[in-house]
């Protein structure tokens, strides 16, 4: 079962320098967000389009990237935190720090770009992790679709687990945008797709 974390919190940061970078700079965004700043980062940074002139977001093109980085509260940044935490690391692993690092983001700007298109038209806001979290999905779905004998049969249920329930939850739930999450699947499985073949050819 390649999500079981046994390791100690010092070997995490050193094997998953990336993913323990990134869990930080999501914990320090949000207090100083939440406690120190009075939301101002997430005015500055939530993704944000609404018709007419920023029918896209495309008006303040930051947005794609730092709404990443935002989170709407305690319970969103922990449940994104510990997804994070525990699916992360088998990722960065394959990929090498760099790549993943790029992929984590890739995802989430395009998790938003599809949500963009979407709802063109609609005034939308939207922050979280959650596109690249569904990216990282993306990436083991196609792992477990194409290269199963990467994947114990363990792992590969729990990533159809998760994508079933995570979809479901996003269906269900008024507050969250499931376009993003579509889209960050997409992203990750097309990426991860893309990665494997360019190691083929190399």
């Amino acid at each position: 079962m390649i999500f079981l974390r046994y390791e100690s919190f010092r070997s995490y940061v050193r094997l998953y320098p990336v993913t323990a970078a990134i869990l930080a700079v999501n914990l320090m965004v949000f207090i100083a967000d939440w406690l120190f700043l009075g939301r101002l980062l997430t005015m500055w940074g939530m993704f944000y389009q609404e018709p007419g002139n920023n029918l896209f977001g495309l008006q303040q093109p930051w947005r794609y990237a730092t709404s990443i980085v935002l989170h709407a509260g305690w319970q969103h940044l922990l449940f994104n935190s510990f997804s994070i935490l525990v699916f992360a690391p088998p990722l960065e692993r394959l990929l090498g720090h760099a790549r993943y690092l790029l992929f984590y983001i890739m995802a989430g700007i395009l998790a938003n770009a599809v949500s963009a298109v979407v709802y063109a038209g609609s005034e939308q806001l939207s922050v979280g992790a959650s596109g690249s979290i569904y990216g990282i999905f993306g990436a083991y779905l196609y792992m477990a679709v194409f290269r199963k004998y990467a994947m114990d049969e363990a792992s590969r249920k729990t990533v159809y687990t998760i994508l079933v329930f995570g979809l479901i939850y996003s269906v269900l739930s008024p507050n969250i945008n499931i376009w993003a999450h579509i889209g960050g699947g997409i992203a990750g499985f097309v990426m991860m797709g893309m990665f494997v073949r360019g190691r083929k050819r190399s």
